[in-house]
């Protein structure tokens, strides 16, 4: 697609516009729409720690008692990286919500969720879980960098970290109160000029209830009055954007999930964009899988499969079930915490 196509389909960004997509500058004016959510801030030692290589868990992060009396030494990368402060604070997360799934500024290590149980994706009950996902995901690399965040942005790519209005980037850790959440209810609406035009399901399976005439005209006319009356009057960003919600069991409202930039790098899902240009205000249309065979449909692969494996994993893979291997794996990045640990300081006297 030219340049000239993108300016038409897509309204320009500044870097103050992308910095609104950000979840602390939403969630407080939407948290009651929300999931409850702690924010903290994150360091550059903790963004040193993320672009290292390999995939191991910071000193002291896991729930279990070490022995005491050991005196501090650096011996290599891994024993560099202990963050006990913020330890702490995910393990009052976690005291507060039950269980945690995290994400960074923009971004959620989706391609991650394999490293933890299939019956909870991303569920995280102690800060390795935490460390653990983000230090293996791709999908939060994105956030690493002001010249990935701001990349298209008309007023530059933000290599120094400022944004607009004088604001800088800054690095943060969002911890979401973890709940099995039905996939089927997930949609994501996109809003181009201030008008509520499309809604995708999120997720890529067949589901039988969507696919009721009366249940596709209950979720585009409830979704469409819920956005009218509670996120178009509060939401403060760009008037192009794309919104990801949870319905309500009812399906009468939503809960806000998340914003993302109505740009090339939030994905259209079941529609493409110059078909979301093409439409207009009124009732949204609502796609949905609508066939097994649909060519959107899950094929029997797991969702992000070409981020699944780190290098560091198919050492371990050979010979393996995928139940063995999945063992071996935690236990060789758990084996990597210890010898952290262990390499920070003496052996016990005792």
């Amino acid at each position: 697609m030219s340049s000239a196509d993108d300016s038409a389909i897509f309204p320009p960004l500044t870097r103050e516009d992308v910095l609104a997509f950000q979840f602390s500058s939403w969630y407080p004016t939407f948290s009651s729409l929300s999931i409850k959510s702690t924010i903290v801030p994150l360091d550059d030692d903790f963004k040193a720690y993320l672009e290292s290589d390999g995939v191991f868990v910071p000193k002291g992060s896991e729930n279990q008692r070490r022995g005491r009396g050991r005196r501090q030494r650096r011996r290599g990368p891994r024993g560099q990286y202990a963050f006990p402060a913020l330890d702490a604070h995910i393990r009052a997360a976690v005291a507060a919500h039950g269980a945690v799934f995290p994400k960074l500024n923009f971004s959620a290590p989706r391609d991650a969720a394999w490293l933890l149980p299939a019956s909870s994706p991303l569920k995280c009950t102690a800060p390795a879980d935490v460390y653990l996902l983000l230090k293996a995901s791709d999908y939060v690399a994105h956030d690493l960098s002001a010249a990935s965040v701001f990349a298209g942005c008309v007023d530059g790519d933000g290599d120094s970290g400022g944004g607009g209005g004088g604001r800088r980037y800054t690095l943060e850790l969002v911890l979401r109160k973890w709940f099995a959440m039905d996939r089927s209810r997930e949609m994501r609406a996109f809003v181009r000029r201030g008008a509520l035009v499309g809604i995708s399901q999120r997720d890529t399976n067949y589901y039988d209830f969507l696919n009721e005439p009366a249940t596709r005209a209950k979720i585009a006319a409830s979704v469409a009055a819920y956005w009218a009356a509670h996120v178009r009057p509060r939401w403060a960003g760009p008037d192009s954007y794309t919104l990801d919600v949870l319905l309500t069991r009812d399906l009468a409202r939503f809960h806000v999930l998340d914003f993302n930039p109505y740009a090339p790098r939030t994905d259209a899902l079941l529609f493409t964009y110059a078909e979301l240009a093409a439409l207009q205000g009124g009732v949204p249309v609502l796609r949905v899988i609508d066939s097994r065979a649909h060519p959107a449909a899950t094929r029997n692969t797991p969702e992000h499969q070409h981020n699944m494996v780190p290098l560091e994993a198919l050492a371990l893979s050979e010979g393996r079930s995928a139940e063995e291997f999945a063992a071996a794996w935690m236990e060789q990045v758990r084996r990597g915490a210890v010898d952290s640990s262990d390499e920070s300081g003496d052996d016990d006297d005792d």
